[in-house]
């Protein structure tokens, strides 16, 4: 049975995962090994007068003075407005959230690091905190970095013009939009384990991350460390979703002392730590007037955008992300040519925003989508039908749109199609009149969106990043005894790319993935890559290993042409062999002859020999666009406000599938992350800056109980630019729930004229929008 593209195989990665035999950071242990605590703020604005180290353990106690040759993080962008925040590994002069890290204290465990931070003394001087970011733009608000004038990390205007689509209008729709601020919440926190290596003359650094290679570049950038003098190993990862793609002040600071100290030192990160201190995201308001013709096509949309991006901007992708991304995808599948928008990125006194799956588009999608479903509500329209006349349609591909997303290929309108018919669109209007005059409360919601991914160096140049992602490397090689090895310096945390990338290089060696070795994430052993965060691992390593394979294969047919004393055209590869006609050569036979029999080969052999490494990246890096339409079915319980999910479909198109069993895995973790920002998730906080959602009893997530059974419809329109037409798909699923489900909720509710536009839609939120139109309901409870 073919292991390659297509294949529907089990993980590679599961034997030991699912056995107990991966290997975290918790689970390293090096000799001497000592644990990290930090000592964090216990205010969320506030100068800083005075740190006191316990006298008994000042030797244990590190702070920023102690630290003087340890550059801040700094998240340069070249782009217009930009204000840059120095943020210092250990708090300088300030604090600026609750939970900074202000000083890192070492013991043998971790018990002791905690009782020794207990007995270090901070003074403050308290400052006005800000924890709303529309405060935070008044002119008159208090100042998170006092050097800026301003508290705008960015602003940005795009403006196509809009008198036409004014002047036109049938139909002008005007709302405002909210979504909360969340935490990724992935299984295993941050970990850091750092140590010097005498022999190799490296700081050598086990990390969970995402980016391996970036990380080795931040460290040696504030460490002041050659990047030959860094090492950075990603063992296993245990989930990263955006958070683990940035590098962590504790991650400069743990390799700092461990450095000075001549010693191993670990910290790995708590889920109290993660819920207060850990990078939040999503956190964004809409202001939106769209303006329709009579039959609900959209003629143009005004848009401003607020995102509330915390502190500080984090390395390498800044504070510029969110917002950039969420001016540039508003309009989203839809085709319309009058767009204005313009963005704001706001500092506040909050942990920084880290891009979280789906970087901005769920929040963009949420807002367009529930305006779609205004716009038919307005011209008395099937949602549905009113989202199949404004997508863009399949002879329009390829389509630029507004913002100049050039969109690959695919059918939108079909998605829709195929979404409402899975689900029963004509049969459920039946049941909801039924149900309605039962008191019961039926809703129905349609949510369609794109996702760029695997975008390159083009698209990051524009947002002005400091570094710029190219070309993806790979390499494969057959080892002596005939088996593969594959190395590649993106990583694996969840998604199962170990098996994905598996699969490519088995497709053209047609050796089962089995004896396909695959290492990743270590920077002394693997070629330089970016990482995997945009949906890029299929893409792009998948695109660099079937490269690298490709070349490979080739090498080996020349080897067994020689050996079977024919042209290397008539070697075909089945199996693990090549073969001519009935005649045979194994790749273990080809494999001795290059390393341990070379007197078997001709004198003019190629000396490359059978180990290739290649660079890739599509023909076009402005990215590849999969898209899909989510459609939910929901019961509201007007009495408490409660929503049940009765069923929901996803109808995706992500090009070629690699593996069909991962694929479905990544659209159901996606959609239950999706539900989660819709119905659960939010950070809150006091007046004071101070986080009220600490642990996992106040931050909800959803669970097994709370989650559906979901339905999956797949399509498979191949991109014309990439390797086998594979387009990226690991974030699609988290983006279109939100829409999905409040629209199902407003669509339920409209006998009440509620219409909900802030998530998590909470039994309390939704109660409280039934009582806003219902006073004597009020005065009766």
């Amino acid at each position: 049975m073919s292991t390659g593209i297509g294949a529907r195989v089990a993980r590679k990665e599961d034997r030991r995962l699912l056995s107990g035999q991966a290997r975290f950071v918790g689970d390293i242990k090096l000799p001497r090994q000592w644990e990290a605590a930090f000592v964090r703020s216990p205010i969320a604005h506030g100068r800083i007068l005075k740190i006191t180290k316990p006298v008994a353990f000042a030797d244990r106690v590190f702070t920023v003075e102690d630290m003087d040759d340890v550059r801040p993080i700094r998240a340069e962008s070249s782009l217009p407005t930009y204000n840059v925040s120095d943020q210092y590994v250990l708090a300088k002069d300030k604090v600026r959230f609750v939970g900074e890290c202000i000083a890192i204290c070492i013991a043998p465990t971790r018990a002791e690091a905690e009782d020794i931070a207990e007995q270090v003394q901070v003074e403050f001087d308290p400052l006005p905190p800000l924890v709303d970011a529309a405060r935070a733009r008044e002119s008159d608000a208090p100042l998170v970095h006092e050097d800026w004038g301003n508290n705008l990390f960015l602003t940005t205007d795009f403006d196509s013009g809009l008198d036409e689509a004014r002047a036109n209008a049938a139909v002008v729709i005007e709302r405002e939009y909210t979504t909360a601020r969340q935490c990724m919440n992935p299984m295993e926190g941050k970990g850091t384990l750092a140590h010097w290596d005498e022999k190799a003359e490296q700081l050598v650094v086990h990390t969970s991350t995402q980016v391996p290679h970036l990380i080795r570049t931040g460290l040696s950038e504030c460490l002041g460390l050659d990047q030959g003098s860094v090492r950075v190993i990603a063992p296993d990862v245990g989930g990263g979703f955006g958070y683990k793609c940035v590098l962590q002040p504790e991650e400069v600071s743990v390799s700092w002392v461990a450095r000075k100290t001549g010693r191993p030192i670990r910290w790995t990160e708590d889920r109290r730590e993660h819920l207060v201190a850990g990078a939040n995201t999503r956190q964004h308001h809409y202001k939106i007037t769209a303006y329709a013709d009579d039959r609900g096509r959209i003629l143009g949309l005004d848009a401003e955008v607020t995102v509330d991006i915390g502190a500080y901007s984090v390395w390498p992708f800044t504070a510029c992300l969110e917002a950039a991304q969420a001016g540039g995808n508003l309009p989203g599948p839809y085709a319309f040519q009058h767009y204005r928008c313009k963005t704001y990125s706001v500092a506040t006194n909050k942990p920084g925003l880290t891009p979280y799956r789906g970087v901005a588009r769920p929040g963009v999608c949420f807002a367009m989508e529930l305006t779609m479903d205004a716009i038919a509500r307005a011209v008395g329209r099937e949602p549905s039908e009113v989202r199949k006349d404004n997508l863009v349609q399949a002879d329009q591909m390829p389509f630029t749109n507004v913002t100049k997303k050039f969109y690959d290929s695919g059918d939108y309108p079909e998605s829709v199609v195929q979404a409402a018919r899975s689900i029963g669109l004509e049969e459920f209007r039946a049941r909801q009149a039924a149900a309605r005059a039962q008191g019961k409360y039926l809703g129905i919601g349609f949510s369609t969106f794109t996702e760029q991914s695997a975008h390159g160096t083009k698209v990051f140049a524009a947002w002005g990043l400091p570094l710029v992602p190219g070309y993806e490397q790979a390499m494969v090689k057959i080892t002596p005894s005939g088996s593969i090895e594959v190395r590649s310096g993106n990583h694996s945390f969840g998604q199962g790319l170990e098996t994905t990338i598996a699969q490519v290089a088995s497709e053209w060696l047609t050796v089962d993935i089995d004896r396909i070795k695959v290492t990743m994430g270590d920077t002394g052993l693997t070629p330089y890559s970016t990482g995997a965060y945009a949906s890029r691992g299929m893409v792009m390593a998948g695109g660099a290993v079937s490269k690298a394979a490709e070349e490979l294969a080739g090498r080996v047919k020349t080897h067994a042409a020689h050996l079977l004393q024919c042209s290397p055209e008539d070697i075909r590869l089945a199996d693990g062999n090549a073969y001519a006609g009935e005649a045979h050569v194994s790749f273990a036979d080809i494999a001795r002859s290059w390393y341990l029999r070379p007197d078997l080969l001709p004198d003019d052999v190629n000396t490359a020999g059978l180990e290739v490494t290649e660079g890739y990246k599509p023909e076009i890096d402005t990215g590849v666009f999969t898209y899909a339409t989510h459609a939910a079915i929901v019961e509201v319980d007007t009495g408490t406000g409660k929503v049940a999910i009765q069923d929901y479909v996803i109808f995706e198109d992500c090009g070629r599938r690699v593996n069909p069993l991962i694929l479905e895995g990544q659209a159901y973790g996606g959609a239950a992350q999706g539900i989660g920002t819709a119905l659960f998730e939010e950070v809150l906080y006091d007046a004071n800056g101070q986080p009220l959602t600490s642990t996992l009893a106040d931050y909800i997530l959803p669970g097994p109980a709370e989650l559906p059974h979901f339905r999956l419809d797949h399509a498979e329109t191949l991109s014309p630019y990439t390797r086998h037409g594979i387009k990226g798909v690991g974030e699609g699923a988290a983006i279109a729930p939100s829409g999905a489900i409040v629209n199902a909720i407003n669509d339920a509710l409209r006998p009440f004229e509620v219409e909900l536009n802030q998530i998590p839609a909470t039994p309390e939120r939704i109660l409280s929008a039934l009582l806003a139109t219902d006073p004597a309901r009020e005065a009766a409870e």
